[in-house]
């Protein structure tokens, strides 16, 4: 039976709401303004929570570290990753400002950390859970400090094989945390839908039994939403306030607009799910009265006549036997006379 997890009153798991995530990230641009507004319009749009990313970049990344192909792409300037994160970096003073800003908007505050001292600044201002990015899934040290925090984790799977998931997974799970979350997540950006996989959430669903779910770097809402039809229980989404701005992330964000329109259709995709159940739909039945065919009768038949299979048609009325009894009639006396084109009822028959 795969694990539920609770945060902050919100339960995760199969046959739970997705919970849909506002990635903002590092989509402020470094002004603490900004990412203020960024929460404000996360809560407008109708988002669980809105999750940024805490680093210190000194303790992330060499000075010398070149930028991705994407982030070159994004940015539009040739300098090291280095100098680009640290512009990006925002003082942990300003996340506290942020998940406190956060509560009074009553939306739920996280933060990718990655890095110990990250985790622990996290920690001391009672996120509800960690998030874990993709480039972590093989870094043991900061998964099992992680984990000793004993709050739930995200953990997204971008670039892993399974093996890889399992080895991170197990390292969690030895220090005794099982509250778990894996996203399925394909590090491009943007990500194509061709390359998307998104039946690998079920692979990690039955290989873990935890609740899985997908970070979509995909343009616009559609593979999104298929992976909630598909059984995510997360759902993690870039967002940016404008995506004209200048930035690594911003060209593979939703606008508020489109992360409301996400979050809507999200929930109409959830309710059209079901239970799984065949059965006919309550809006259905007046429907099915008028629709479905009856025995009628062909002709007047008397009092006392035996029934023919010529006396006898299946069409559409309200009231008759249903055509499976049909081979049951024919033979039997009419109890009372019957007009032509009128439903055969038991109460006619003899």
């Amino acid at each position: 039976m795969t694990k539920e997890i609770d945060l902050s009153g919100h339960r995760i798991g199969p046959d739970r709401p997705c919970f849909i995530i506002a990635e903002a990230g590092v989509n402020h641009n470094g002004d603490p303004g900004t990412a203020i507004r960024l929460v404000d319009a996360a809560k407008q749009a109708a988002a669980n929570a809105v999750k940024f990313q805490t680093f210190i970049t000194s303790k992330v990344v060499v000075p010398t570290a070149p930028m991705a192909a994407y982030q070159r792409e994004n940015v539009g300037a040739d300098k090291s990753q280095y100098d680009l994160l640290r512009e990006l970096e925002l003082p942990f003073a300003e996340f506290g400002r942020l998940k406190r800003h956060a509560d009074t908007r009553d939306i739920l505050f996280l933060s990718t950390a990655d890095d110990v001292e990250s985790v622990d600044f996290l920690d001391s201002i009672g996120v509800p859970a960690f998030k874990i990015g993709s480039g972590e899934v093989d870094n043991l040290p900061l998964l099992e400090h992680v984990a000793r925090k004993r709050k739930p984790i995200i953990l997204s799977t971008g670039m892993a094989t399974l093996g890889e998931v399992e080895v991170a997974v197990r390292a969690i799970e030895d220090t005794g945390n099982h509250e778990i979350v894996l996203l399925h997540c394909v590090s491009n950006y943007p990500a194509r839908a061709a390359d998307c996989n998104l039946r690998a959430m079920d692979t990690l669903a039955r290989s873990f039994g935890y609740g899985v779910g997908f970070s979509d770097h995909t343009e616009g809402i559609e593979v999104g939403l298929a992976a909630i039809a598909l059984g995510a229980c997360v759902l993690e989404k870039h967002f940016t306030l404008d995506k004209r701005m200048p930035g690594p992330d911003h060209r593979v964000s939703l606008a508020p607009a489109e992360f409301a329109e996400l979050t809507r259709t999200a929930r109409s995709v959830e309710q059209a799910l079901g239970t799984g159940t065949k059965r006919p739909a309550p809006a259905e039945l007046e429907t099915r009265k008028v629709v479905r065919r009856c025995i009628v009768t062909t002709r007047a038949i008397h009092e006392g006549e035996e029934i023919r299979a010529a006396d006898l048609r299946l069409m559409r009325c309200v009231g008759g036997l249903p055509p499976a009894l049909l081979p049951l009639i024919i033979g039997r006396r009419a109890r009372c006379d019957m007009d032509a084109m009128a439903p055969v009822t038991f109460d006619a028959l003899a």
